[in-house]
């Protein structure tokens, strides 16, 4: 579920559709059967993949980003926890998280891989069965 504003946006996980509203996800929960901390850490890497968190800026405290996406704070800590051990986010105790240098790129490549590897099949696979070529998606032909 998705809650639309017509002003800017002070959340940086917020993203901005084709009529310039904001969508904001309302909360981390959706229809498919991903563990929470898996659906945040898409979000984080989705804001750090499009430049709302740059390369050495820090990210949202735990407990700021819980509240924001309506979230428990362990959950949050266990996705910004995978950023960590995968060298994306580096921390400084008592001072906060910060991205790393190079983190935008490599999650870039391993969103690219997944997208390739998991996600273009079964979409391949239904355009072929939908009779939905390539000409057709890209809006260059009307459909038959």
């Amino acid at each position: 579920m998705f809650r639309f504003r017509r002003n800017r946006p002070q959340n940086p996980m917020a993203a901005l559709d084709a009529t310039g509203c904001i969508m904001a996800l309302t909360h981390p929960m959706s229809d498919d059967t991903r563990p929470v901390y898996l659906k945040l850490r898409d979000l984080i890497a989705a804001a750090i993949i499009e430049g709302r968190y740059r390369e050495g800026e820090m990210l949202p405290s735990v407990r700021a980003f819980a509240a924001e996406q309506g979230a428990n704070p362990l959950t949050v800590a266990k996705a910004y926890s995978q950023f960590q051990a995968d060298g994306l986010i580096d921390v400084q105790r008592g001072v906060g998280m910060f991205v790393t240098p190079g983190a935008a790129e490599r999650l870039r490549e391993a969103e690219r891989r997944r997208f390739l590897d998991e996600e273009w099949p079964a979409i391949r696979q239904r355009m072929q069965r939908l009779g939905i070529d390539a000409a057709t998606l890209l809006g260059e032909a009307s459909p038959a």
